[in-house]
Formats: structure tokens, C-alpha cells, sequence
């Protein structure tokens, strides 16, 4: 097992969390519970953060045994360890296992890769048949914030439609533009992609799509609704 890597995607991902943690600093009140990471891969983004935001100490998760090695080098490579540690483990079994969020705000760059099923060239990478079976999945874990990457051809629509159900709002959020890479690429994934867009629950390019990195708050102390301004980012109509 590998861990996935994508430079443009991870230095997207990273600044955005961190602009987003920086704009929403005393209503997220992470500098006094911390924040929890669903899927910590290599680390490098988020350490980056961490390093960057001096008052953040970041609880990750990653259920690859690699990963978590990797991650811990890396951490440990920035001087951050001290503020950001990782745990092989399902996250979703510690959240439960505590009885239910305890830190209010999570952030997460989980899988969106959408395929009928899972044997692609990354399994590790699945989001599920539309993409987004793990954001649904976050959203539904009751976490007052959570700031996750939202991919234009994973049902974006459905995404923000199932926060709504659930009373998370779109605060804000940073959008990018992306070429497919080697994962989007398998013929497979791209056909399978093509379906969806065609269905009118994704967008993509012939060689590009979006993601965009937002934060849904169900905290009164955070101002706004872009719900409709994200998808429209995300080249959705509505």
C-alpha cells in the first residue's frame, strides 16, 4: 500500500484549511479544543497548518498503517509533534467509541473518487459509487464544523443538500480548478464519472473538474449561507 500524493490538491487543501481556520478563529474555538482529522495521509498539508497557526494542535486518523508512518515522519520532520499526532484507527469507531463529538470542529480531505465499485487502481481512494459516501458520512457524525474537500463531479448537490437536512450551513469556502490525474484517469473512473455528470450530479471537463474546500457550521456564531455560491464554483447549476 501507497500513500496517495497529489501536490497541487494537498498545497490546495492546506492553504485552504488554513484560511479558513484563520478567518473563523474565535467562533471554531480551536485554540481551546483542538481540532480532529478524519484520514491524515502524508501529513505534509496539515503539518503545514499546524506549523503556520501556532495555537492549533490537530488529533488525526488514518486506518493505513503507512500512512500513519509516513505522517509521523513527516510531522516530526516540521517540529510540530508536539501539537499534531496521528493514530492508526478508524476515526469514525473513535468518535463513537467516546460517546460523540467532544472537539466541535473536524477537518478531513477524505476519498471522492467515484466508481461503480471499489477495485481501481487506488482502492484507497473510493469514495463510493457518487464520490462522496465519506462526506456524507462526516456530515452525519454531528460535529458542530467540519471542513472537508467537495468534489464537483462527486454529487455535490447531494452533498449540500444532505448538510441543509442535517442544519450545517456553507459558511465559506475556497475553490480550484484540477487536472484529472492518474486516479480520475483510469478509464474506468472516467466513464463512470461521464454517467454522473450526464445525470446531472457532477461537473467535469474532458480533462478537469473542481474541488472545493468548505466549511459547514451549524454554529449560530458563524455568519452566512454560500451553499448556492459553492455549487455554482463547482459549475453546478441551481
Amino acid at each position: 500500500m501507497t500513500c496517495f500524493s497529489s501536490t497541487d490538491e494537498s498545497a490546495h487543501y492546506g492553504f485552504s484549511v488554513c484560511m479558513l481556520l484563520e478567518q473563523y478563529r474565535a467562533q471554531l474555538r480551536w485554540e481551546e479544543e483542538g481540532v480532529l482529522e478524519l484520514g491524515t495521509g502524508d501529513a505534509t498539508a496539515v503539518a503545514d497548518v499546524v506549523r503556520s497557526l501556532p495555537g492549533l494542535r490537530v488529533a488525526g486518523y488514518d486506518i493505513s498503517a503507512a500512512s500513519v508512518e509516513t505522517a509521523r515522519a513527516n510531522i516530526a520532520a516540521r517540529g510540530v509533534a508536539d501539537r499534531y499526532t496521528v493514530e492508526l484507527g478508524d476515526f469514525f469507531d473513535q468518535s463513537d467509541s467516546a460517546g460523540g463529538p467532544s472537539v466541535s470542529t473536524v477537518i478531513a480531505n477524505p476519498p471522492y473518487i467515484p466508481a461503480p465499485d471499489g477495485h481501481i487502481v487506488m482502492p484507497e481512494l473510493w469514495g463510493g459509487v457518487r464520490g462522496n459516501d465519506l462526506v456524507l458520512r462526516l456530515l452525519k457524525a454531528g460535529y458542530h464544523n467540519v471542513v472537508t474537500a467537495v468534489a464537483s463531479y462527486s454529487d455535490p448537490v447531494e452533498t449540500v443538500r444532505t448538510a441543509q437536512d442535517l442544519g450545517y450551513r456553507v459558511a465559506n469556502f475556497l475553490a480550484m480548478g484540477l487536472d484529472y490525474g492518474t486516479y480520475s484517469s483510469e478509464p474506468k473512473v472516467r466513464d463512470h464519472i461521464r454517467r454522473l455528470c450526464a445525470e446531472g450530479r457532477g461537473w467535469a471537463g474532458e480533462d478537469e473538474y473542481m474541488v472545493a474546500i468548505a466549511l459547514f457550521t451549524r454554529n449560530p456564531d458563524v455568519p452566512g449561507d454560500r451553499a448556492d455560491q459553492l455549487l455554482r464554483a463547482l459549475q453546478l447549476d441551481v
